[in-house]
């Protein structure tokens, strides 16, 4: 894991530890609530600076960074839904994926069911912003891992959220259509493979699969360099 240092909301720095592999973070007690409101700009950019990171899944059990302990797999619940968290048993701390993160700020919306209807016309799986899980889009209505609904790192949920932590809040994003945001999606998806190959590559419209969070930060990166 990277070590990196954002600012704290009461004062000083806070040292997160990051995987960009896994997409996870690791918190030691409260950290995840003690993040002043600009660190959050931070860790957009940086996420969006490693979105094309070779990954790989998450390990069947997890440890500790303290104790080396296993790490208990548990839900939270907050505005922007459902989420996975794995926590230590001795209370060092707890490993949230990045997904689950911003689920637990509140940058995500569920995606209506017409938006859903228009994405399965296009692809056949999305990846679970909350676990980054697959989803059978055409057959499954929430995440089968974490029972997430489906959502979407979004624009108009980020500015809502940034409102609530006491910082200046971005730009409204135009509304779209539920066919424009489909086509964005799987656009920001090609794209995104194609710079992880280093070379063009052609897509089918079916059976394609769709990272939501990738994808969610894709279309928040140009708000964020306005």
């Amino acid at each position: 894991m990277h070590s990196r240092q954002f600012a704290a909301r009461e004062s000083g720095f806070i040292e997160l530890d990051l995987c960009f592999a896994c997409q996870g973070l690791w918190f030691d007690p409260h950290e995840n609530t003690r993040l002043a409101p600009q660190a959050v700009n931070e860790l957009f950019e940086l996420l969006h600076e490693h979105r094309g990171d070779a990954s790989h899944p998450l390990a069947p059990r997890l440890r500790c960074t303290r104790c080396t302990r296993e790490l208990a797999r548990g839900f939270d619940v907050a505005q922007g839904g459902r989420y996975v968290t794995w926590r230590c048993a001795q209370r060092h701390g707890r490993f949230s994926t990045f997904g689950s993160f911003m689920v637990e700020k509140g940058f995500v919306r569920h995606l209506t069911a017409q938006e859903i209807s228009a994405l399965a016309a296009r692809v056949d799986t999305v990846r679970c912003t909350g676990c980054g899980g697959p989803i059978n889009i055409r057959t499954q209505d929430a995440c089968p891992w974490c029972h997430s609904a489906i959502s979407l790192l979004d624009a108009k949920a980020v500015e809502k959220a940034l409102e609530r932590h006491s910082t200046e809040a971005l730009r409204t994003a135009q509304s779209q259509t539920p066919d424009a945001l489909a086509d964005a999606l799987v656009a920001l998806e090609r794209q995104r493979m194609n710079e992880q190959r280093e070379q063009a590559s052609t897509w089918s419209s079916v059976g394609s699969d769709v990272d939501l969070l990738s994808a969610g930060l894709d279309l928040l990166w140009g708000m964020f360099r306005r």
